[in-house]
């Protein structure tokens, strides 16, 4: 089934060196945008040199390279993120976006690479997709079995990321084709946005979230279910250790926010 588009979407899937949002960074990008009224998605894949917060080369630890087979070598005449930071921007400018494990892992560590680029880009404006939670929430597995289960195949070239990113958008296609039917699977993208999300962020690692007053709320820590701007007032020391601290820049973007809005 072909997907019901009021905007286009990207489906994206990063390779990086670890998994740790705040410190690792992406060495390869692929993404598959599908645009209202085209047949046919497009394609583009680079590798990305990554580097510090000094613009030095850094390595891809060993444990990152046995997954997704990218090497220092590999990279090592590619741009760095912040050389093809605008241009990226310009290009999913206007798109929702959509990935496997996306929302917990891949959203997170690309804003975070934009923050560090210095280039201004609302992520929280856009609708997520993520192919993982439906699946999840309706089959429980990896995205080989999700591929497999769905399109009938074996997937072939798992952990490459333009394997991964067109599997990602295929399985997408086929869990329509499947759930539709049952009503609680639309074909419309703010739907599929509201149930692959596991509970309304306010920053992308999900240590601020939304309670359903919409007023920010800790869900992590000694603070957890506490409303941010309230801990702030009692304990302003709490702001700073948190921006001291080993957080996401998003996350202390956004909590800097929410200082600067209780002034």
């Amino acid at each position: 089934m072909e997907l019901n588009l009021k905007n286009p979407i990207i489906f994206f899937d990063l390779e990086t060196t670890g998994v740790d949002v705040v410190k690792d960074r992406i060495v390869e990008i692929s993404l598959v945008k599908v645009s209202p009224g085209k047949s046919e998605p497009e394609v583009k894949t680079r590798r990305i040199r990554p580097t510090d917060d000094n613009g030095q080369t850094m390595h891809i630890p060993e444990e990152a390279s046995a997954v997704h087979g990218i090497y220092d070598e590999d990279v090592a005449g590619e741009p760095a993120f912040r050389q093809i930071a605008k241009s990226l921007a310009d290009y999913i400018k206007g798109c929702d976006l959509g990935g496997f494990n996306s929302n917990r892992f891949d959203v997170p560590i690309l804003a975070e690479e934009f923050l560090r680029a210095g280039v201004d880009i609302d992520l929280k404006k856009r609708k997520f997709v993520d192919v993982q939670t439906i699946f999840h929430k309706k089959e429980q597995r990896t995205l080989s079995a999700a591929y497999m289960f769905y399109c009938g195949k074996p997937l072939e070239g798992a952990h490459s990321a333009e394997a991964d990113t067109l599997a990602t958008y295929e399985v997408l296609k086929a869990q329509l084709d499947r759930y539709e039917a049952d009503g609680d699977l639309p074909n419309d993208i703010a739907a599929l946005a509201e149930y692959s999300s596991h509970s309304r962020m306010a920053d992308f690692a999900g240590r601020i979230v939304y309670d359903d007053q919409d007023r920010e709320v800790f869900s992590f820590g000694k603070h957890k279910g506490r409303l941010v701007e309230e801990v702030f007032r009692k304990e302003p020391s709490y702001y700073d250790w948190m921006m001291d601290g080993d957080f996401p820049l998003y996350t202390k973007q956004v909590i800097t926010r929410i200082k600067t809005q209780m002034k």
